[in-house]
């Protein structure tokens, strides 16, 4: 099977990203007829069809979003085998080799309370590193599908949830987090109140302990997000399990109990892919993130 070039591979991301084979070469400074050429080309070499074409334009089918993905991080690892070369000339001259744009993503709890501190001493000792951080959802894909498809380096992520993460990646532990039981401060029978709960909420993986729970009534409330859940007990409207990154935002109008040693936790930690693994950035990010977790 033939390689892909570099100009191919960013053809594919180009349909990818902007819907269409006239969008890609608008944004490629190429002509429609050139796209289509490269990505018949591309497809002929891979054997499989990467797009969906119609009216509307072009969508990747379930080879052409794994085509992509791969497109991405090989693009990628261009960049930083630039950023890194570059970093071993000025390292000779006794300066910082690390210099360049991080990409992460995270979800909302972690973005706001675990990274920060780890990125105030990573840009402290590496002030080249430019980090980019998206919050993204961990539902579906969540920041693991991020770190697969290429559009980030490192993810935060909730792991042994339901979502599994992607074949290929790598993972590591950061936070054992316990879940409490929040309620709205000084209520005299807080079970009694209504359950309300968040779709990032990770019940999934400690579902044989919400099983054993008959005092858990089906949420009735869905928030948007975890900080909609604690305004809304606040508020007197109902109680929830929450886990601890979560709770680092409660105020004085809810109480938090904890449910024992045999309550459920959750574990969070990092997912990059093996090539970003080895990357002077990464791992100056993850020995971070596990000093912050230590």
């Amino acid at each position: 099977m033939a390689e892909l070039m570099p100009q191919e591979l960013r053809v594919l991301v180009a349909v990818a990203e902007t819907g269409g084979f006239s969008a890609a070469a608008g944004a490629l400074g190429l002509t429609q007829s050139a796209v289509s050429h490269s990505v018949r080309g591309s497809e002929a070499k891979l054997g499989a069809v990467l797009f969906e074409r119609g009216r509307g334009g072009a969508s990747p089918t379930p080879a052409g979003e794994r085509a992509v993905g791969h497109a991405r991080r090989i693009l990628r690892l261009y960049e930083v085998m630039g950023a890194e070369v570059r970093g071993a000339g000025r390292a000779a001259q006794g300066a910082d080799p690390l210099d360049g744009v991080l990409r992460i993503a995270a979800f909302r709890s972690a973005a706001l309370h675990l990274l920060p501190p780890a990125l105030e001493r990573l840009t402290a000792r590496h002030p080249g590193i430019r980090p980019e951080v998206r919050v993204v959802r961990e539902i579906g894909a969540g920041t693991a599908g991020e770190v697969a498809a290429g559009r980030a380096d490192l993810g935060i992520a909730t792991l042994g949830a339901a979502q599994d993460v992607p074949p290929g990646l790598l993972t590591g532990v950061l936070v054992e987090e316990a879940y409490s039981l929040v309620h709205p401060a000084g209520h005299p029978d807080p079970k009694a109140l209504p359950l309300m709960d968040w779709d990032e909420n990770c019940g999934s993986y400690t579902r044989a302990w919400w099983r054993a729970q008959d005092w858990i009534p089906r949420a009735t409330v869905k928030a948007e997000d975890d900080a909609m859940v604690l305004t809304m007990v606040g508020r007197g409207l109902g109680m929830a399990i929450m886990p601890e990154l979560s709770l680092r935002e409660a105020t004085a109008a809810v109480d938090v109990t904890g449910l024992g040693p045999e309550g459920p936790v959750r574990h969070v930690g990092y997912v990059t892919t093996p090539e970003s693994a080895g990357t002077l950035a990464v791992r100056a990010l993850i020995r971070e993130l596990r000093s912050r977790a230590g």
